[in-house]
């Protein structure tokens, strides 16, 4: 660095925010220097003290600069992080050298494996940050902050060792860290190389130390779980762009919300408004029904704030946000009414046809339906351009995923408010047009029905749940049902089912220690015998021959080429706008392991000729239902893709 008589250096930005360091559009692209190793190595190599001054967030190869100063300066509202293992990556300009020298091995693993970002002010609790600045003048607390250290001998970050010296140590910590989160690292490879570069921190000399995590770096790039990561990255922020609403759209204002049905599903809706201060009139058929409800919200907020999440103070002021009412004429003044009752048609349209009658001129009309027609629940009203459709998934103060349900008649200014909306309650808006299950639940209908019909030929319960686990989803379809219930899933069937059956016999699943599976004490699964005999009688009765079981591969094509193939008739309908959006829908509404980018991404990554020969193959075996569409067919045939374009 040039001295020109300076004391000091500060590295300060203007604008919104401190630098956010690499393009990640750029990743795996070929290079362009200069690099952010090359602009530490500068920092670090300075004779006189730097000083970052970070403001807004300070996330990545910023952070990765500002760990490179001698000191850090902060305003209170900063955030500061390395969230590169969200990209299936790992911080690649010295930021898992120099974090552990700072903040010690198990905190930086912490840091770094979590992604999660850190208040300035838990950051200058940890070291990181060497000094709180005003949040006006960021830069005059900077500069006099500058003046303190000036003369002192300066310190560089590589050059610290007494928070890893004590790693050296207990080598086993790093051991005992896999063992403790083998379970979120299964598929992902970012979080091993991070505990290896962190590894290198402590057992090479700082210099090597960064020849390793470089190393580390460029292997996790060219991945194919971090291709995916990448993708869903950019993915989940496409979703927000549709043709006919733009920047500047009329949005309505939504000061008030009212729900009706204080259910899990309305109670969890309810509590997305609570927590950014809307107000929230909630509507039930009894007191009783109310009450509880009302209660449930109280719990779920008493949990948070025993957990530190919030105060006692904030419960009450959420709960004080809440208007209990036993009549729809409550919900006159409110500005978004979402509906959030038992999936029947009659009881929608009924709801709707009141609240057309009560509703003040101007108020959005919402169902929370999963499957049914949006189009004709608005039928019921005499403003259809005022009804949409916003599919919540459950827990539904948890899951991010909103579907954002467009009728035939839904208004532009509709549309755009729901979009603007789900950002500010912290969803992410995925569109769908009208069709029965819309995206998430549509597709992944086909790989239930799949599951339903392969385990009558042959492969248990565990073996099909064995390859979806495996693949990389939580649970596979029959862990799954166990879970929610077999009376739940099988409540509204007309017909006889191996669910049915399993039913009949009071085997309703883990609560009641058996359902697919037997569950002890512990709720454990084993292969259950009575399940086995149920599955076997139940396809004897349709005439359906076991042929043993099958190839963990063959298994997912069973499963999961269907999915894909649906994907493609959204697409090919205009139901979706997108396949990232279908892959966002399934990667949040589902689970779909995001290190695979979903199934549209991943059929890519399969090939899609591949996929249809497969399709042809078990359309020959069982039926229509293999068919590929069309759109399928077109883009296999000509050397296309989904994604890749």
């Amino acid at each position: 660095m040039r001295d020109e008589g300076a004391q000091a250096v500060l590295i300060v930005c203007a604008g919104r925010t401190f630098f956010a360091g690499a393009d990640i559009s750029e990743f795996g692209k070929p290079f362009e220097g200069p690099d952010l190793k090359a602009i530490c190595d500068l920092i670090d190599s300075s004779t006189k003290p730097v000083i970052a001054a970070i403001h807004g967030t300070a996330l990545g190869g910023g952070l990765e600069v500002a760990l490179a100063c001698h000191y850090i300066v902060a305003v209170p509202s900063a955030k500061l992080g390395l969230p590169e293992v969200h990209l299936g990556l790992l911080p690649g300009a010295g930021g898992t050298q120099r974090l552990p020298r700072i903040v010690g091995v198990e905190t930086a693993l912490d840091l770094i494996v979590s992604g999660k970002p850190i208040s300035a002010r838990r950051a200058l609790d940890l070291g990181i940050v060497d000094h709180l600045a005003s949040e006006a003048v960021l830069r005059g607390d900077a500069i006099a902050f500058s003046a303190t250290v000036v003369g002192k001998p300066l310190v560089r970050t590589r050059d610290r060792d007494d928070k890893i010296a004590a790693a050296r140590g207990r080598p086993e910590i790093f051991a005992e860290y896999r063992a403790a989160n083998a379970k979120a690292f299964r598929g992902f490879r970012a979080p091993e190389a991070i505990v290896q570069a962190i590894e290198a921190s402590v057992t090479l000399p700082f210099e090597a130390g960064l020849e390793r995590e470089w190393e580390l770096f460029k292997q996790l790039e060219s991945s194919p779980e971090s291709l995916a990561q990448r993708y869903y990255f950019f993915a989940e922020r496409e979703t927000a762009r549709i043709p006919d609403v733009q920047k500047d759209s009329v949005t309505l204002p939504i000061a008030s919300v009212g729900v009706i049905g204080a259910g899990t599903m309305g109670g969890g809706i309810a509590m997305n408004f609570l927590s950014i201060g809307t107000p929230v009139t909630l509507v039930e058929t009894s007191q009783e029904a109310l009450d509880r409800g009302i209660a449930v919200i109280r719990r779920n907020y008493d949990a948070s704030a025993r957990k530190g999440r919030m105060s006692t103070d904030e419960v009450e002021r959420r709960m004080a946000l809440i208007t209990p009412a036993l009549t729809i004429d409550a919900l006159a003044d409110v500005d978004l009414v979402i509906e959030a009752v038992f999936e029947e048609m009659s009881v929608k349209k009924t709801i709707f046809a009141e609240l057309d009658r009560v509703s003040k001129p101007g108020a959005i009309l919402a169902s929370n339906t999963s499957f049914l027609d949006l189009d004709e629940i608005a039928a019921a009203t005499g403003r259809p351009e005022w009804v949409i459709g916003l599919h919540f998934f459950s827990p539904a103060n948890v899951m991010r995923l909103l579907e954002v349900v467009r009728g035939a008649k839904t208004s532009v200014e509709v549309l755009a408010t729901a979009m603007k909306l789900a950002r500010t309650i912290g969803k992410v808006p995925v569109l769908s047009r009208v069709c029965e299950g819309f995206i998430a639940n549509r597709i992944m209908k086909r790989r239930q029905d799949q599951a339903d019909a392969l385990v009558l030929e042959g492969p248990s319960p565990a073996e099909i749940d064995r390859a979806l686990y495996d693949y990389g989803f939580a649970l596979g379809p029959f862990r799954m049902i166990d879970l929610v219930g077999l009376d739940v899933i099988g409540r509204s069937a007309t017909e006889r089912s191996v669910v049915g059956d399993l039913v009949a016999l009071g085997r309703f699943g883990q609560k009641q220690g058996g359902g697919y599976y037997d569950y002890d004490a512990d709720r454990r699964a084993t292969p259950s015998a009575v399940a086995a005999d149920v599955i076997a009688d139940f396809a004897v009765s349709r005439g359906i021959e076991a042929h043993g079981g099958l190839p963990a591969e063959a298994i997912l094509e069973r499963l999961l080429f269907p999915v894909v193939n649906e994907g493609a008739k959204l697409i090919e309908e205009g139901i979706a706008l997108r396949a990232s959006d279908i892959d966002v829908a399934a990667i949040l509404g589902y689970n779909w392991p995001v290190y695979t980018g979903g199934p549209m991404f991943w059929a890519d990554s399969v090939g899609l000729p591949h996929i249809v020969e497969t399709l042809r193959r078990l359309e020959a075996e069982h039926g229509a239902a293999f068919a590929p569409c069309d759109h399928l067919v077109a883009l296999a045939e000509a050397g296309r893709s989904f994604t890749r374009e």
